[in-house]
């Protein structure tokens, strides 16, 4: 059965390990898995501690997945990745006890404790994530893998076009931002996490075709009208040269609407309204998109951007 207990909001004291340990232990014990409280509760610890002293609030912590494979989150409002452990060289004279004084002392007693882990990295902040091994390792541990770091490729008179779109309204396009964020960052911890193709395929087209829509320079836009406090705004939004990728996007969408009905994904699928302005926002981009790329094939250069009404 799928899990998706409210997030525990921590403050940025001494307290927020101790409570992210206390609160973990009695998750697990509540929901079964006793076996593994012991390494779940030394993982969330050293991930909380790294957490107030090195990253920004807020400091969340969640226990996601399923019953037999349960994942700890910890979420904070720091981009920067986390500095993984280092692993020692066969014949130096380092050994474990020597990593467990390095900086990366934390990540290295996760790696230990968990039997996958990771990062999500977004604009506004990252996930740390753990599946907790039933039993402390006392070998290297398990390699971490931080996604999200990839830049998106930079759209300009070569290889992309930006399309304006006239009259948004802004608490839609918050809600569609919020809601693909969630969604692909779920997608990224199933594709780590589990033998699941399908899932992969998800993560690396939302990647490639859906951080452009939610991050950079339509971010900085979105801010900005949130600013203002206007209800609306007129978008000028950085897509793929092809329109097929967009009609690409789309089934995508419907896919994990599907995962998310199958309980593979614990975000929920998306409402009829939700569904309706996403389907509005990428059959204009794609039709604009095809108009502008067709344009610049007969005149050898970008055309002025159009409005789609």
């Amino acid at each position: 059965m799928p899990l998706s207990r409210p997030a525990l909001t921590l403050g940025r004291g001494p307290r927020g390990a101790q409570d992210a340990r206390r609160w973990v232990v009695s998750t697990f014990e509540d929901i079964g898995r006793q076996d593994l409280v012991e390494c779940a509760e030394m993982a969330v610890s050293e991930l909380v501690t790294n957490a107030v002293l090195h990253a920004e609030p807020p400091i969340e912590v969640r226990v996601r997945g399923t019953v037999a494979q349960p994942r700890v989150e910890v979420r904070d409002g720091s981009p920067e990745p986390p500095a993984l452990p280092s692993q020692p060289q066969p014949g130096s004279e380092d050994d474990l006890d020597d990593l467990l004084l390095t900086f990366g002392r934390g990540l290295t007693i996760v790696a230990r404790a968990a039997a996958a882990w990771g990062a999500v990295l977004e604009d506004d902040g990252k996930v740390v994530w753990f599946v907790p091994a039933p039993e402390f390792n006392e070998g290297p541990g398990t390699v971490g893998l931080v996604t999200g770091v990839d830049p998106v490729p930079a759209l300009g008179a070569h290889d992309g076009l930006d399309v304006a779109l006239h009259d948004v309204p802004l608490a839609e396009y918050l809600d569609f931002q919020r809601q693909f964020r969630e969604l692909r960052r779920e997608v990224r911890l199933l594709a780590l996490t589990a033998d699941q193709p399908r899932a992969r395929d998800l993560s690396a087209a939302f990647d490639l075709l859906g951080r452009p829509l939610t991050e950079g320079a339509v971010a900085q836009q979105l801010d900005r009208a949130l600013e203002e406090h206007r209800t609306s705004l007129d978008l000028l939004v950085p897509v793929p040269m092809s329109s097929a990728d967009l009609a690409r996007l789309r089934t995508m969408l419907d896919v994990a609407d599907e995962f998310c009905r199958q309980e593979k994904l614990l975000s929920l699928a998306r409402t009829t309204e939700q569904r309706d302005f996403q389907e509005w926002l990428l059959a204009a981009l794609e039709q604009q998109a095809r108009l502008l790329a067709a344009e610049r094939g007969a005149h050898g250069h970008a055309p002025p951007e159009r409005l789609a009404r």
